[in-house]
């Protein structure tokens, strides 16, 4: 059973020692003194000290006006990785069949997530470990899974275990435009497009 007075987990431990070198980093590339931050988010220059060398611990209360100040979302002083530029940057990859792929996130081990730009092709069936959430943003979508032909349009979502064989693609000649997350198996979300029990 869990209580409050139990110790945080390895990988929260982890994640928060990260915050104070981020906060740093994040305030020395925009330059900023401390006193000019607490100026701009009624922050004390004392707390900030403490907050970027580790000292005090990261709360929203304290990290929300820093994440404005820095014009930055929150993950990112949370989540990012601890080492290179926090930003986020969104780099497009274009594959040789047409298609461009735009990373949105970048957690190893966690649900990934894309926007995902797909041109026409032949379906080819496929099968990985892993689960797949689909949501349409412009056009119509084509998903087969196993037995199942469907074309989905924008505002519908497919969930499904890519264990199954699978393919997706635009349902006619033109793009289609997705989110597209992958995560690993055992994620769960709320919708499901797959055969029937």
């Amino acid at each position: 059973m869990n209580t409050a007075a139990e110790a945080p987990h390895p990988d929260v431990e982890t994640i928060l020692d990260a915050i104070g070198p981020r906060l740093r980093t994040l305030r020395r590339e925009r330059g900023l003194t401390l006193e000019t931050l607490a100026a701009g988010t009624g922050i004390s220059v004392s707390t900030l000290s403490r907050l970027e060398s580790g000292i005090r611990r990261p709360t929203l209360d304290l990290l929300i006006p820093l994440a404005r100040a820095h014009r930055v979302a929150l993950d990112v002083l949370v989540a990012a990785p601890p080492t290179g530029d926090p930003r986020v940057h969104l780099t497009p990859h274009s594959r040789p069949d047409g298609s461009v792929l735009v990373p949105l996130t970048r957690y190893p081990g966690r649900v990934q997530v894309f926007k995902h730009v797909l041109s026409p092709r032949e379906p080819a069936l496929r099968t990985h470990d892993g689960y797949e959430w689909l949501y349409v943003l412009a056009g119509d979508l084509r998903l087969l899974l196993t037995d199942t032909d469907r074309v989905l349009h924008p505002g519908e979502v497919a969930e499904f275990d890519t264990r199954q064989p699978h393919w997706f693609g635009p349902a006619g000649d033109h793009t289609v435009e997705i989110l597209h997350l992958f995560g690993p198996r055992g994620d769960q979300a709320v919708r499901r497009v797959g055969p029937e029990a």
